[in-house]
């Protein structure tokens, strides 16, 4: 019997360096370590192309790697139209990156913002961005996304189960 196609999900955000490679991260770690990274392509782009071919954020990759993540090897990328046409999920990280997200033409079955999965349920929908800040908001919205990726993976997992 043949397997099911990957699930293609991309975090959303605005250059590409910080919140959704930071989602892209953890979703794929969290995903292999609960054996199901199979089930999953996860990418990561940003709405504009501030810092295409870039790493992530130096302050990005400190907060990931001291939480026990690798985003050293990622590489910035602008939102392409194979995300916007193809891909099963697009997750924004702050309603601005869904407001373009649905500019582009993408349905709005397919955007999801990523708070709507946080178990703390922000008053603000919008993931803080942290670039004009300092190593503590960056390690602040690390934990907001791990926890909203962890309840992502299981809602994800659960629907697929059903």
């Amino acid at each position: 019997m043949p397997q099911p196609q990957p699930l293609r999900i991309s975090f959303v955000c605005t250059g590409n360096i910080c919140r959704s490679p930071t989602g892209e991260v953890i979703f794929r770690e969290l995903a292999a370590r609960a054996g199901v990274g199979d089930r999953f392509e996860v990418m990561s782009s940003g709405t504009h192309g501030y810092h295409v071919g870039e790493g992530a954020d130096p302050r990005a990759i400190a907060a990931l790697a001291a939480a026990g993540y690798d985003g050293s090897h990622h590489r910035a990328s602008q939102l392409s139209e194979l995300e916007v046409n193809e891909y099963d999920l697009l997750i924004a990280l702050d309603r601005g990156h869904e407001a373009i997200l649905l500019s582009r033409g993408v349905a709005p079955d397919r955007i999801r913002l990523l708070t709507e999965f946080d178990p703390e349920r922000p008053n603000d929908p919008d993931v803080f961005d942290p670039y004009y800040s300092d190593a503590r908001a960056y390690a602040e919205v690390l934990e907001q996304i791990e926890r909203s990726c962890v309840a992502l993976l299981a809602h994800l997992t659960a629907k697929e189960l059903s």
